[in-house]
């Protein structure tokens, strides 16, 4: 099955590995990339705080490539939203990991469960933009002192309208894995830029959650993992 992967790099190369050892044909067009803020990070975590809080392996990987002393931090309690997430964290050596349901929402409420256990300090949140309000939206809700700090930028990637066609002509892919809502939007902006209809597209498009699927045209077929990870959305091929 030819599955057009639209996730970032590196992450969209490990997805395609996994669907090569499937049998399955990935193509690859990431639609975002990352820039980091590796000083805002480093500056972050020289500010007293009880837990540092990560909703993405995008973060893990500022932290990997800042340059900083992390070994001060790695005992440090790492409220993970994920296990893909959590893993990361685990292998750039982060030891005392408590992994959430993989949402904002869920995570905030595992922050919730243990606000008694740890020091009156802030939660240190190394946040993306742009990203979902859950998580924050849930620790206000709870009086949870937190800090955000953003520390990487997803921005588009600008494919040229050339590019897309040929993809079209090469042979449309018989499904497309979308992980994140701006993703979303991005793949049908997109299109519509190279007069393509998303539902002529592709037969079928994989969501990572309800709020990917929200962002697209009613009139494709979109399907939702039954959970918001990577091994519940590849169980949709």
């Amino acid at each position: 099955m030819r599955v057009l992967v639209t996730r970032p790099l590196p992450a969209a190369e490990a997805t395609a590995r996994r669907l090569e050892a499937a049998g399955h044909r990935p193509i690859l067009l990431p639609l975002m990339q990352a820039t980091h803020l590796t000083a805002a990070a480093i500056a972050a975590l020289d500010q007293p705080h009880a837990a540092i809080v990560l909703t993405s392996a995008e973060a893990v990987r500022v932290l990997a490539s800042s340059g900083a002393g992390l070994s001060q931090h790695l005992a440090t309690p790492c409220f993970c939203v994920g296990a893909a997430t959590a893993q990361a964290a685990a292998a750039l050596g982060f030891t005392d990991l408590r992994i959430a349901a993989g949402t904002g929402e869920s995570l905030a409420e595992l922050i919730g469960a243990t606000r008694d256990t740890l020091p009156p300090l802030p939660r240190l949140y190394l946040a993306g933009t742009p990203r979902s309000e859950g998580l924050e939206k849930g620790l206000r809700h709870q009086g949870i002192a937190h800090r955000t700090v953003e520390c990487y930028r997803m921005e588009p990637i600008a494919h040229a309208r050339a590019a897309i066609e040929d993809l079209r002509r090469s042979g449309r892919p018989e499904t497309v894995l979308l992980y994140s809502r701006e993703t979303a939007r991005q793949l049908v902006r997109l299109l519509a830029e190279a007069g393509i209809d998303a539902a002529s597209f592709s037969p079928r498009y994989l969501c990572l959650s309800p709020v990917v699927a929200e962002a697209l045209p009613g009139d494709v077929v979109a399907e939702t993992a039954a959970r918001p990870d990577e091994d519940s959305l590849i169980s949709l091929l």
